[in-house]
Order: C-alpha cells, then sequence, then structure tokens
C-alpha cells in the first residue's frame, strides 16, 4: 500500500473505530453490543487456535528446554563452585590457626629482640637442581626490602636476603653449604662461625680450641657490621654432638637448628636492627627438669633388753620387775660353794672341788651309824 493521504486517513479512522468500541465494551460489561461478535470468533476461531497449539507446543517446549538448560548448567556450575569455596574455607580452618600460631610466636620474639620486622609468606622454594637451599617470599624492594637483611621466624634464624625484585625476594636458607654466620655461645660467649650442611646439623667452628662446650649449650648469632647482613641476639640452635679438642686452634662442634626449613611458612624480615644487644634474652626457656620422685624411708630400731616391744618394762613371774644384772645380760654371781658354771646354769649341787657339804646330807656316815645303834 503506498503512503498516501487517504491510506494515512484510512488507518487513524480505524484505530479511533477500535478506541470506540474498546471504550463501550468496557463500559457495558455483560451487556455490550460487541459479546456477541466475540462469541462467534471464538466459536470460529477457538478450533484453529487449539490445533495450532497443539501443533507448535512441543517445539516451543524443547525450545525453552534448550534455553533454559543454559542457566540450569549456570546455576550448577555455581553451586559446584560454592561448594569447593566452603570445603575450601572448612579445610582452611586448621592451617589459619596454625599460621596465626606462628604469626604470634614470630612477634613474640621479634619484640623479645627489639626487631623490627616485616611479615612474608613463603611462596615458593628453590630448585632441586641448583644444589641450594632456598626459598622465595611475597615481599619485594616497593615493600622496603633489601639485600642482606636478617630473615627469621618464631623460632630463630632463617637466613638472609640475597636477591631482590619489586614484588618478591629470594632468601638463602641458614642451612645451605653457602651459607656462613658468627655465632656466639649462650653464658659463656665463646665465638665461632656455624656453616650449612643441609638437612643436617649445623657444623660450627670455635675460636678458642680449649672452650669448654658440653651437648645442650645453646647458640646466637653474634651480629654483623651495621646490622648487615645478620643482627645479632637471633636464637640458632643448641649442640648435640662436641669433637675432640685434639690440641687444634680451633674446635668444632655440631648444633641442631631451632628453625625447621622443610616446613617454613610464616617468616619476618628484619627491617630494623635493635638499639642494643639482646644477647641471650631472645632464647627460648629451657624446659624444665624433672621433679625428684619423694621417697619414705622407714626405720625399726630394735626393742632395749628388758623391755617390752610396745616400751614397757618386763616383769618376772611373780610380777617384779627383773633386775637390771638379767636384763642387761650379765652373768649372776656365784653362790658360796658353787662355781661360776653352776651358778650359771641354776644347778644347786655343790662344787666338788670345794667340797662344801649338802644341807641335807649328815657330815659322816659312821656317825649315824653309831647313833642307830
Amino acid at each position: 500500500m503506498r503512503d498516501t493521504r487517504e491510506s494515512r486517513l484510512l488507518l487513524v479512522l480505524l484505530i479511533a473505530i477500535a478506541f470506540a468500541l474498546i471504550t463501550v465494551d468496557i463500559r457495558a460489561g455483560e451487556d455490550s453490543p460487541v459479546d456477541g461478535a466475540r462469541q462467534a470468533a471464538a466459536t470460529v476461531f477457538g478450533p484453529v487456535e487449539n490445533g495450532v497449539a497443539a501443533a507448535v507446543d512441543p517445539i516451543g517446549n524443547a525450545i525453552g528446554a534448550v534455553r533454559d538448560s543454559g542457566e540450569r548448567h549456570d546455576r550448577i556450575s555455581v553451586l559446584e563452585r560454592e561448594n569447593a569455596e566452603l570445603k575450601a574455607r572448612l579445610g582452611s580452618d586448621d592451617r589459619t590457626r596454625s599460621r596465626a600460631r606462628e604469626l604470634d610466636k614470630m612477634l613474640r620474639t621479634a619484640g623479645a629482640g627489639q626487631y623490627g620486622i616485616k611479615g612474608a609468606e613463603v611462596i615458593a622454594i628453590g630448585a632441586a637442581q641448583g644444589f641450594s637451599w632456598t626459598v622465595t617470599i611475597d615481599i619485594g624492594s616497593r615493600d622496603g626490602i633489601r639485600r642482606d637483611m636478617t630473615v627469621l621466624n618464631g623460632d630463630g634464624l632463617v637466613g638472609r636476603v640475597t636477591t631482590v625484585g619489586p614484588h618478591t625476594a629470594t632468601v638463602l636458607l641458614a642451612n645451605d653449604p653457602d651459607f656462613t654466620v658468627g655465632t656466639r655461645m649462650e653464658k659463656s660467649d665463646e665465638l665461632g662461625f656455624a656453616t650449612g650442611q643441609g638437612d643436617r646439623s649445623l657444623s660450627v667452628q670455635l675460636l678458642n680450641g680449649k672452650a669448654k662446650v658440653k651437648k645442650g649449650d645453646r647458640l646466637v648469632t653474634f651480629g654483623s657490621q651495621a646490622n648487615r647482613p645478620f643482627v645479632p641476639g637471633v636464637p640458632i640452635g643448641e649442640v648435640v654432638r662436641v669433637d675432640p679438642s685434639g690440641g687444634d686452634l680451633t674446635r668444632t662442634v655440631y648444633v641442631r637448628p631451632y628453625v625447621g626449613f622443610s616446613k617454613l611458612d610464616v617468616v619476618g624480615v628484619v627491617v630494623q636492627a635493635p638499639r642494643t644487644d639482646p644477647r641471650d634474652t631472645v632464647l627460648p626457656p629451657k624446659p624444665a627438669g624433672p621433679k625428684p620422685t619423694p621417697t619414705v624411708t622407714v626405720t625399726v630400731n630394735p626393742s632395749a633388753p628388758g623391755t617390752n616391744p610396745d616400751g614397757t618394762e618386763a616383769q618376772g613371774d611373780s610380777g617384779t620387775p627383773v633386775p637390771d644384772s638379767a636384763r642387761s645380760g650379765a652373768p649372776l654371781a656365784p653362790l658360796p660353794g658353787r662355781s661360776p658354771a653352776a651358778a650359771a646354769t641354776g644347778d644347786p649341787s655343790p662344787d666338788p672341788d670345794t667340797g662344801t657339804p649338802d644341807p641335807d646330807e649328815p657330815d659322816d656316815p659312821d656317825a649315824t651309824t653309831n647313833e642307830q645303834r
């Protein structure tokens, strides 16, 4: 149809008629004059609509299913991601608590030595083929880190910074064979140099070949000039073996480091040295020795002669106290005409050697016979 004046007038007229019919239909309600026409149209076009709907619905459902499948897939992906995040959060609770304990311990160590530190996390370890013990931390020159700074954690000396980038830094660990640090013995102040030996104990050369060292003695860092690369007083470890001196100028001892180099996580880089040497104050307290077990000793004293076990005085058969001579076990004095042996045994017969008469027998048997006569 060409766009002419008549066609535009016809379109306007049809729109006006449509609005008029709609207005009349709404106002009339159930008595609308167009209700008959509506019913006639429903009767004619209703079956056609049902047929078309029955034919088109399967296609529409398929299209809807294809359209909704993307949304369902996205929803499943979101749920799976949320589930994975929840599992990771729950699984990291123990690690979070462990790291919090390490950080708290490191802050206490830094506070004891008055070290100004900047915390860092170990994000990588050195290449195994490089035969070196190094780690990479997640702070660098933009965080104020410089080469030859001391690195520690809550247990003691970790190493020193060797390479610095804008956002990361490399730390040479104290157990690396190329690592050397000046040491000072606790209390005795004996000086030496500790060298790493990989996964073995540190080797320490004491400058005094006659130094008195024993197992369990502890060492700290001696410190460097201008506190680079080492600040003083950082715990290193304790002596586990002492080699005989053998008259050498130096003496070798082996020290087990406090730091576990295979399980590093949170470390601190010393960016500000202490004003004074902390000496031995940063060392951990020594474990208390075993408490002695209390013992009870029971002493039994034998009863004194002439006393009962309960301490009362012993008595004879008649209830009279036993004489002191009997209680003491002293021999009885012999009666006249009796030998000491007879007195001791209680025999009343006279001693044949003394000839003492028995009072029950006559002195002379012949005299008795004459009297009878």
